[in-house]
């Protein structure tokens, strides 16, 4: 570029040259041109050649770092392409995994499911409503007491008048023992909290199911709460929550009913509050009576203690005397051990001769 740049200038100082000389000789010129052009033809071959030499150098030199380039973009690109594949397979044997326990909490759900359907059908049947309330009262005093601790409780307890509660409690005084007997009144409970059927049945089933829960009431104020065996108060179990508090929340005049007869509704729940608060008064009233029973043997380790000074300061008087009495003794037995030492000095011999 430089080069054709310079020519442009040397045309332009030449015409101008021209136009100023007028006396040139024509010929002369056209012989100059004619040699410039020469000249310019060649200088233009060489600045192509130039170049086209300076462009393929600097093509290769492009493509040499292209190359270069590309392949360090290729080394990066794959090894993104590891960590991503890398990352991508655990991501996908977590979700495996998760798949699984999905699929594990399903069969746990499916059998759930069968299982509540199979505790449905049980609970539809009466007796078996009745053997359900007994075991889960059984725990709920297992739980609280320990297995088997007949000093405390007792599971289907007969009582003198040939009634059988499902449980008895030996309360501490003033309480005494506490009659408590599962009751489970479900069929006329469904039917008033039904949805799908008309008001009149549910109202219908609301009265049915007051009157079943008097009943219950009544049958444990009867059976259980006897002068001179029993306290004069029981407890009605409720083992489903729904139950004891839609009666708490809705039904008051049950409540009532139930106070005025001194029998105490209790749901698993509240009756663990209870047997608990019974628990700790037993361990109370046993730790005074282990306390009374410590005080009672500090009073005599006390008066054995008195003794014991008594004969110490009798045997410590004792003890100076007899030290007393040796003291003597050796101050004695050291004067006749002097005596007997200048005894033994005396020079026999001498006293004959005086």
């Amino acid at each position: 570029m430089e080069y054709i740049i310079i020519g442009l200038l040397v045309i332009i100082l030449i015409v101008s040259i021209l136009a100023l000389s007028r006396n040139i000789n024509e010929s002369n010129i056209t012989e100059r041109l004619g040699r410039f052009e020469t000249n310019m033809t060649k200088e233009m071959g060489e600045f192509k050649e130039g170049l086209g030499r300076n462009l393929n150098e600097d093509f290769n030199c492009l493509n040499e770092k292209m190359e270069k380039r590309l392949n360090q973009i290729s080394d990066k690109v794959n090894e993104r392409l590891e960590v991503n594949f890398e990352k991508s397979n655990k991501t996908f044997t977590s979700v495996l995994e998760r798949l699984s326990k999905i699929d594990e909490a399903q069969k746990k759900i499916d059998s759930l499911s069968s299982d509540i359907v199979s505790l449905q059908s049980i609970l539809t049947d009466k007796k078996s409503r009745g053997i359900f309330g007994e075991v889960n009262l059984k725990h709920i005093l297992a739980n609280i007491f320990g297995e088997k601790n007949d000093s405390i409780y007792q599971m289907q307890y007969s009582f003198n008048n040939n009634t059988i509660v499902d449980a008895v409690l030996f309360a501490p005084d003033p309480l005494g023992v506490i009659a408590i007997d599962s009751k489970f009144p479900l069929e006329n409970y469904q039917l008033m909290v039904d949805k799908n059927i008309t008001p009149a049945n549910r109202l219908k089933a609301e009265k049915d199911f007051k009157s079943d829960v008097k009943k219950h009431i009544d049958a444990i104020a009867t059976k259980y709460i006897i002068p001179n065996v029993t306290t004069d108060q029981a407890i009605m179990f409720l083992p489903a929550e729904a139950i004891f508090a839609e009666i708490n929340a809705y039904h008051q005049d049950l409540i009532n009913y139930a106070n005025k007869r001194k029998v105490w509704l209790t749901s698993p729940t509240t009756l663990m509050s209870t047997l608990t608060v019974v628990q700790m008064i037993i361990k109370n009233m046993e730790r005074d009576k282990y306390a009374s029973i410590i005080q009672e043997e500090l009073n005599k380790l006390s008066i054995d203690f008195g003794r014991y000074r008594e004969r110490w300061d009798k045997l410590s008087k004792n003890i100076q005397m007899v030290s007393k009495e040796a003291e003597n003794v050796h101050i004695t037995t050291e004067k006749i051990t002097r005596k007997f030492e200048h005894i033994s000095k005396v020079d026999v011999d001498k006293l004959k001769e005086e």
